[in-house]
């Protein structure tokens, strides 16, 4: 059975900083000038009786020698989540034009994606915010998860992916992470397609590399690229979630 859709709509929002931004820039300024005004914002919005957002997570991407790259750096360093009542809607123009803080200086300008929310193995994820400090943001780890872009291959409808995504590739996966350790899998379909980056995103969380390498040596074949576009497909890795909302 098709697993329940979180009610609601998950808000995506890919994020590549400039070419001048460090990796360690892009850390800083997302965790310390950006994350608390998000959560200020959403506190005062919901104070108002105004639609925020029940859940905020930001990922930042490992980064891997073999992994999705554009020229001679990432394809994306990471994407922040944020959980809403309903889709928001489409902006004339992308967040951080112009911008509001250092991180929106030292990442490129952003769009919304619009994602429905899918969660297959709702496998723990503990969190215990600092005592000493603010509670939020505040992080996670002790995981490997995986996040992946995935596109549509061309000449395929979305709704003809999204069916065989939820009906026969989710099924196979859930069985699969099981069998070799994983303990979570969750699966963010596109809203709207003329506006989405790509299709969807799967994330994976195992506790270990090996127990992901495993499940990849695992995983049977079930006509899943098909539907999807596996040469433009994007493979990301991170082990620590930032978190504001939670």
């Amino acid at each position: 059975m098709r697993p329940s859709p979180t009610p609601g709509a998950k808000m995506q929002y890919l994020i590549k900083r400039r070419p001048t931004t460090s990796r360690e820039e892009l850390i800083a300024h997302w965790f310390a000038n950006h994350m608390p005004s998000v959560i200020a914002r959403n506190a005062q919005a919901a104070a108002e009786g105004k639609s925020s957002a029940s859940h905020y997570v930001a990922i930042l991407f490992d980064e891997q020698p073999d992994g999705p790259r554009s020229g001679d750096r990432p394809a994306w360093d990471g994407i922040a989540q944020l959980w809403y009542p309903e889709a928001l809607p489409y902006p004339d123009r992308p967040s951080g034009q112009p911008p509001r803080d250092t991180f929106q200086e030292k990442v490129e300008p952003y769009w919304p994606w619009a994602t429905r929310e899918y969660v297959a193995v709702d496998g723990e994820l503990p969190l215990h915010p600092p005592t000493l400090n603010p509670p939020f943001p505040c992080t996670r780890s002790g995981f490997v998860k995986q996040v992946s872009l995935v596109p549509l291959r061309a000449g395929v409808s979305a709704q003809a992916l999204f069916d065989h995504w939820l009906d026969v590739h989710l099924p196979n996966v859930v069985e699969t992470l099981k069998k070799v350790g994983g303990f979570r899998y969750v699966v963010s379909l596109s809203m709207d397609m003329a506006r989405a980056p790509y299709a969807g995103i799967p994330e994976l969380y195992f506790p270990d590399l090996a127990t992901q390498r495993a499940f990849w040596a695992e995983l049977k074949p079930d006509g899943f690229q098909s539907f999807a576009d596996a040469e433009r497909t994007l493979r990301f890795r991170c082990g620590t979630e930032m978190v504001g909302v939670e």
